[in-house]
């Protein structure tokens, strides 16, 4: 990704996702390149991340908290907690499947952020918001599934570039809340990649301290971009 052959725009300050009292702005790659399927795998590496049709990296003029990170998907370990969360779906059939709109993930979706996300401004999302926001024309997407005995239980959204997968967006059954399908999502995808032979699983930002982004962590191991480039998550205590 030759920066003088791509625009970059800066957003308009808005709410941050994280921080109540904080505002964040975004680079956007150009939406208009045509060029956006080769762009993608060069900018996740880069740190960028995908949300619909547009690649973004944070860029708040006070605050650099967002960091990319991604799993070494070849040499992942699950710990224990994560080997728990494997033996507790053992019941559930994946399938990897054509991304796209149907009705009854539609209905899904729309319990999950009604019940875990209400009043974010995406619980009212109808058919044009889920495509909108899931899928991009230009996108590598695939949809990974996971049934109960043939219920939808849970849609991984999974970008599949060359340089690795990245995580987008999962959703899930809000009443199997004990089954950790945040979690088993993750370890599916680790296990695609490993099929496929990719190095990466892009898990988009970790920000050190944010309990919403503590999960990340036991992915190990872990790298974290920084000013350098690509490092391993080191631990407090850990060379």
């Amino acid at each position: 990704m030759r920066s003088e052959h791509v625009r970059l725009f800066q957003t308009l300050p808005h709410a941050c996702g994280y921080y109540a009292e904080r505002t964040a702005q975004n680079l956007v790659i150009d939406p208009a390149a045509p060029q956006l399927d080769r762009l993608y795998g060069p900018a996740l590496e880069r740190g960028f991340r995908r949300a619909g049709g547009h690649l973004y990296f944070p860029h708040c003029p006070d605050c650099h908290a967002c960091t990319p990170c991604r799993i070494d998907a070849l040499h992942f370990a699950p710990d224990r907690s994560q080997r728990r969360c494997l033996k507790r779906n053992a019941d559930l059939a994946v399938t990897e499947c054509q991304a796209g709109y149907n009705a009854e993930r539609h209905a899904l979706y729309e319990r999950y952020l009604r019940q875990r996300h209400p009043g974010g401004g995406m619980d009212e999302a109808d058919a044009s918001d889920f495509r909108r926001f899931l899928t991009a024309p230009w996108s590598p997407t695939v949809f990974l599934e996971f049934r109960l005995r043939g219920r939808l239980l849970g849609v991984a959204v999974t970008d599949v570039c060359r340089s690795g997968l990245s995580a987008v967006y999962t959703f899930y059954d809000p009443d199997e809340g004990a089954r950790g399908l945040g979690t088993w999502a993750i370890l599916q995808q680790v296990e695609l990649a490993r099929r496929r032979n990719l190095p990466w699983v892009y898990l988009g930002f970790w920000i050190e301290g944010h309990p919403k982004m503590d999960y990340k962590r036991r992915f190990k191991p872990l790298q974290i971009r920084t000013v350098e480039g690509w490092k391993v998550m080191r631990e407090q205590g850990e060379k």
